[in-house]
């Protein structure tokens, strides 16, 4: 009977917290539902540019659903640049030279079993030439989904630590004691992102550091962008962390946010292909954080690229950061009202 009776008791703990209730029901459904556009099996059809080449090898390319785009040889370059294609087939001689976008090796594999198919039937004595724009040959899929992973461990472990840090500044006590004085609510967030966000710089270049460096991951560009890369990540994420801590009650809540903040940036990071879902969903994707911390991580660590690739996703991501910043403070009045 006393079993019971402690049952009754945590049932109605839990009728009382209409959150936790909430988030147990729904989240996995929300996560599942991912999941099921993610892996629905729909097959990746590559984007292939090509010059000067047969019509029956161009029909061969198009009756095997590639995409197939038409370029001359003054633009061809410009469009692996941009990875507007997964590679350029140009006929010389009447010998196909292939090059490779080559940053994605899962999609470089699919183009060369396509091209490998094609090639035999409609020009049996023809040998294609192939090259990598980037990347190179023996890419492994770790070299691949590094910057993703570096992206996505520095994103994750800050904000579970900034969460559960700042909530137990709440609980016990500091954070109200803090709000009797005279200092202003945005001296408050500041503060406390000043002080957790020198650690998580530390925690940043560390993790970068040791996968360029030790693990020896792809590295192209300079490894001062990969840098600031992962301190504005970390930045946003301890923003993030911070707000979630707020509206939290306990660390029980803390973790259940974890499947409605991050679950869904894991799926959008760019460690499963989002091409061949619906377009709507794909848009769903610019509006998380990591789709730009991926971004400018591979256009640097795989492509080479300099600030002017870059740029964009480094205003965006300083763009999410102060406005999490400006709604902490204004979340900062649940406490207080300055």
């Amino acid at each position: 009977m006393r079993s019971i009776a402690i049952m009754i008791r945590i049932i109605l703990q839990f009728k009382h917290d209409k959150r936790t209730i909430a988030l147990m029901i729904f989240a996995p459904i929300f996560v599942l539902t991912f999941m099921s556009f993610i892996f629905s099996d729909v097959e990746y059809h590559p984007k292939i540019g090509i010059i000067n080449a047969p019509t029956s090898f161009v029909n061969k390319l198009e009756e095997n659903d590639a995409k197939v785009m038409r370029y001359d040889e003054s633009n061809a370059h410009e469009a692996l640049r941009l990875s507007e294609v997964d590679a350029m087939i140009n006929f010389k001689s009447g010998v196909p030279e292939v090059q490779l976008e080559g940053s994605d090796p899962a999609k470089s594999k699919v183009v060369l079993m396509l091209i490998q198919k094609v090639n035999q039937p409609a020009i049996p004595a023809a040998q294609p030439d192939i090259t990598y724009f980037y990347g190179y040959e023996d890419m492994t899929s770790f070299d691949n989904f590094g910057p993703v992973l570096i992206g996505l461990f520095v994103f994750f472990f800050v904000f579970l630590i900034s969460s559960v840090a700042f909530l137990s500044e709440r609980t016990s006590g500091t954070l109200e004691r803090l709000l009797t004085t005279p200092i202003r609510r945005w001296e408050i967030v500041v503060g406390y992102v000043l002080g957790f966000g020198f650690f998580t710089i530390i925690q940043s270049a560390l993790v970068a550091w040791y996968t360029i460096h030790v693990l020896d991951i792809i590295m192209v560009g300079s490894f001062g962008f990969v840098l600031l890369i992962t301190i504005l990540t970390a930045m946003v994420a301890l923003s993030i962390g911070i707000l979630i801590s707020t509206f939290a009650n306990n660390e029980l809540q803390v973790i259940q946010f974890i499947q409605v903040i991050l679950v869904p940036q894991v799926f959008f990071s760019g460690l499963f292909d989002i091409s061949t879902m619906p377009t709507w969903l794909q848009l769903v994707g610019r509006i998380m954080p990591l789709s730009y911390v991926v971004d400018a991580l591979r256009s640097i660590m795989i492509r080479g690229k300099g600030w002017e690739y870059i740029a964009i996703d480094v205003y965006i991501l300083m763009a999410l950061f102060l406005f999490f910043m400006v709604v902490n403070i204004f979340a900062l009045k649940k406490y207080r009202k300055i």
